[in-house]
């Protein structure tokens, strides 16, 4: 029998165990187990970086919050956002019990599905997680999905990750498959990074984010775009991808696109590397990629 009380709090969930050991990935969102405390850290999550939101936030994610009529006391049900999500553009989000492989993930993607972490953390560590919550997938990385250009930037990085898997599985000589395979799997994550987690854009009112991993950050969306230690450059995909990252303290390095336009042609000119084999030989360094990852591509067409 499942705890109720236990609630649905990021790594001390029962209910995410057990589909774990069920081999369950995608499941359904139980929400009678969100505890009072759980709604207790959405609140207080949501009540303190909603000013930030009008302050620094893109346009268009603004009109996504507003669209997807979140309640900011209460998580939001899957269901509730998909019912607002879907007619604008085709997008839906998906629970997952947990890391979905890189293939996986970007597979999603190309079917217009985004993996969604339904657990919370803790009301009482508000700050930096390592793992994703709900509050980093829905209220960070949704709002963004209701413009269909950068919905279609997600559409055609997933289409990239299957081209990338295509022409990889012809390679005959298993060591030279791997090491492409891993090199390709890095520039990916971190082009990935640096745009639809990270990434600042111009508008006509200055800097501002579209990235979720800053707009799920109370300290962060502030210091990326008001601190001085923070560098900004225009985006270039041959720094991108050749660019390592670490993932436990704010970005020292950002990089800027001009429109959701200029983000969807860096996407096509990515995948015109791929098939170029630019993406062959990046450099070194994170992120690392792990045997999930590593196996997912190159058990894609099998």
């Amino acid at each position: 029998m499942t705890d109720v009380a236990a609630g649905l709090t990021t790594t001390k969930a029962p209910f995410i165990e057990q589909a774990r050991c069920d081999g369950r990935l995608y499941i359904e969102q139980p929400y009678a187990l969100y505890s009072e405390e759980n709604h207790e850290a959405w609140r207080r999550l949501y009540a303190r970086i909603a000013p930030r939101w009008r302050r620094y936030a893109h346009p268009r994610f603004l009109e996504g919050i507003d669209q997807l009529a979140f309640d900011p006391d209460r998580i939001p049900r899957l269901e509730d956002v998909n019912r607002f999500l879907e007619p604008l553009s085709g997008f839906s989000a998906r629970a997952v019990s947990g890391y979905v492989p890189a293939y996986a993930f970007f597979e999603s993607l190309r079917n217009r599905a985004f993996p969604t972490t339904i657990t919370i953390r803790e009301s009482t560590r508000l700050d930096y997680l390592p793992e994703p919550d709900i509050f980093h997938d829905v209220a960070g990385h949704v709002p963004m999905h209701t413009d269909r250009v950068f919905a279609d930037v997600l559409v055609r990085f997933g289409e990239v990750a299957r081209n990338a898997a295509e022409m990889t599985a012809e390679i005959t000589d298993a060591d030279v498959r791997i090491h492409r395979v891993e090199s390709i799997i890095k520039a990916m994550a971190r082009f990935f990074w640096f745009t639809v987690e990270f990434g600042l854009m111009h508008t006509a009112d200055g800097l501002r984010v579209y990235g979720s991993g800053l707009l799920s950050s109370f300290g962060e969306l502030e210091h990326c775009i008001e601190s001085p230690d923070v560098q900004r450059y225009p985006f270039q995909l041959e720094w991108v991808v050749n660019q390592y990252f670490e993932i436990d303290h704010y970005q020292p390095l950002l990089f800027i696109v001009d429109s959701f336009d200029h983000l969807y042609g860096q996407v096509d000119l990515l995948d015109e590397w791929v098939r170029a084999g630019r993406l062959d030989n990046v450099s070194p360094g994170e992120p690392n990629v792990n045997e999930a990852d590593l196996r997912s591509f190159l058990d894609a067409l099998t």
